[in-house]
């Protein structure tokens, strides 16, 4: 038996339209001719010249929030508390259990933007596959926000989840979920056109404070979820371990096993 990873992460970059302006990443590549010099003041009498081509060593200066690039959400991000009122967890505290196990897709690129997808469609969208939930499966929601990754519109683009969608999932033991999209709502700009219209305080990120509920985690800004089935696979997303964190790096894959 082979098998097939495949990425589902996006990569760390600056310059392109991946978050709110406030909060866009910030990378200083420093290269080797640059250093040398650093490199060399760690050995008193060396200089530059002697190292190999005169060149030190490539590193490069972070400027990030947690929540940039592909990430994972630990409950401690939606709300202080979590599971009726348990102080939430934080990215280190996360069970690894919840970070890799069987995978699932739902396909809901066909859904406008701003969209909040509800439980029926959840429901509907796993009859459609054949596929029956099972405790710490995690479910991946494919939008049509994953082909606009950089684009300008990237932040407006996909549907979101909404709270009963989220706690249809986590109430049939799903810990992990994941988006590609900027966020597992529907983008701010739709909610904030609908608050504008009801007054309703309650749908501002009412997928995210499902998790007061029921603690879970999700991630945002996957890639590549088109190119998976909708079933028949394996999610790793282990978060980077950051003390007290409302959030973690992860490099997500799919592991898909071939005969």
């Amino acid at each position: 038996m082979t098998r097939r990873i495949v990425d589902l992460s996006v990569a760390l970059e600056a310059g392109i339209a991946s978050d709110p302006p406030m909060m866009l990443p910030q990378i200083a590549y420093h290269g080797h001719a640059e250093t040398a010099a650093q490199m060399a003041s760690f050995f008193p009498g060396l200089t530059p010249d002697q190292l190999p081509g005169g060149e030190g060593w490539a590193v490069e200066t972070l400027t990030v929030s947690t929540h940039n690039g592909t990430h994972l959400d630990a409950p401690y991000h939606f709300h202080s508390t979590m599971g009726g009122g348990k102080r939430a967890i934080t990215i280190d505290e996360v069970p690894l259990e919840w970070c890799f196990s069987r995978g699932v897709k739902l396909d809901f690129r066909h859904f406008a933007d701003g969209h909040v997808v509800s439980a029926a469609e959840v429901e509907a969208e796993l009859a459609r596959i054949g596929h029956e939930l099972e405790p710490l499966d995690i479910v991946l929601v494919n939008t049509s926000a994953g082909a606009r990754y950089g684009a300008d519109d990237y932040l407006a683009a996909g549907c979101g989840m909404g709270r009963e969608a989220t706690l249809y999932l986590t109430e049939r033991g799903v810990r992990v979920t994941g988006t590609d999209a900027w966020s597992w709502d529907a983008p701010f700009v739709h909610t904030a056109r609908a608050f504008a219209e009801t007054g309703d305080p309650s749908i501002i990120w009412e997928g995210h404070r499902a998790g007061m509920v029921t603690g879970y985690c999700h991630i945002e800004k996957l890639s590549n979820l088109e190119s998976l089935p909708p079933h028949g696979f394996e999610v790793s997303c282990f978060p980077f371990k950051i003390k007290g964190a409302s959030a973690g790096f992860t490099r997500a894959v799919a592991i898909i096993d071939k005969e």
